[in-house]
Formats: C-alpha cells, sequence, structure tokens
C-alpha cells in the first residue's frame, strides 16, 4: 500500500467518526488527511507530512470549523425565550453583575445585572436574556426616573 493510499483510509475512517459523532471536529482531521495524501504523492519525508497534517488541522479547527458550525449547527430553542425573556420579575435579593436572585412565576432564578449597575432588592426588572440557569436583567425605569 502506497503512503498516499494510506492517508487517503485515514482521512475516510475520520470522517466516518465525524459521521457517529457529529461535532465538526473530526472533520479538520479528515481534510488534513486529505491534504497529507496529496503532498504524499510528491513528497516523502514523514516529518514534513506530519507538519503538513499539523499545519491544516489547525488551520481548518481555526476557519473552517466556525463556519461549519455557525452554517449547520442551529440552537435548538428552548421554552425560556417564549416564557421568560421579555417578562418582569421581582429583585429578590440585591443584583449586581456577579450575585443576585430574581423570582418569577413563583420560581427563584440566579440573576446578573446587564448593564453592570446594582439593582436593589425588591426592585422590578426585565429578563433580556439569559446563560444557562442564570437570567440577566435590566432594572425597569419607574415613573419619577428620567
Amino acid at each position: 500500500m502506497h503512503l498516499w493510499e494510506l492517508l487517503a483510509v485515514l482521512g475516510i475512517g475520520f470522517l466516518i467518526l465525524e459521521m457517529f459523532t457529529p461535532s465538526m471536529f473530526f472533520l479538520n482531521f479528515a481534510l488534513a488527511s486529505f491534504i497529507c495524501a496529496i503532498v504524499s504523492v510528491y513528497e516523502k519525508n514523514p516529518y514534513i507530512l506530519v507538519g503538513v497534517f499539523f499545519v491544516f488541522s489547525f488551520l481548518s479547527f481555526l476557519f473552517l470549523r466556525p463556519i461549519l458550525v455557525k452554517k449547520f449547527c442551529k440552537s435548538k430553542e428552548t421554552g425560556i425565550q417564549s416564557k421568560y425573556i421579555g417578562a418582569v420579575a421581582k429583585a429578590e435579593d440585591d443584583i449586581t453583575e456577579f450575585n443576585g436572585v430574581l423570582s418569577i412565576y413563583g420560581e427563584r432564578w440566579e440573576a446578573r445585572s446587564e448593564n453592570r449597575s446594582v439593582i436593589p432588592k425588591g426592585s422590578e426588572v426585565r429578563i433580556v436574556r439569559n446563560e444557562s440557569i442564570i437570567m440577566y436583567v435590566e432594572k425597569l425605569k419607574e415613573e419619577g426616573e428620567a
């Protein structure tokens, strides 16, 4: 078996791994293997081929993977977006950019201030976004505020 054939089979193996773990991870190695297979037709030095493999793996991780993830791995909508985002809640504790608690629909959630201000306990807040189990909020303007 020639070296280019071995590298092509390795690339096919990485493609098969990518099919079983669709994370756009092994696809980068498959691409680098196929490029190494082409280079190995003209260059037989294993050190150069290993270098080519690592360079193209790194470049595809850096440039190709973000493009493919953005295009093919759309995040699925959870129920949080429609139920909580934009809703008004009550600050159960002072809310800062580092800690705080809010209550909404009879539930308690970790909260953080979106604009790095301190929101006092008892204030009404609007939920702007969430990351995992943390709600990011902004204080609602009261009638006397500008």
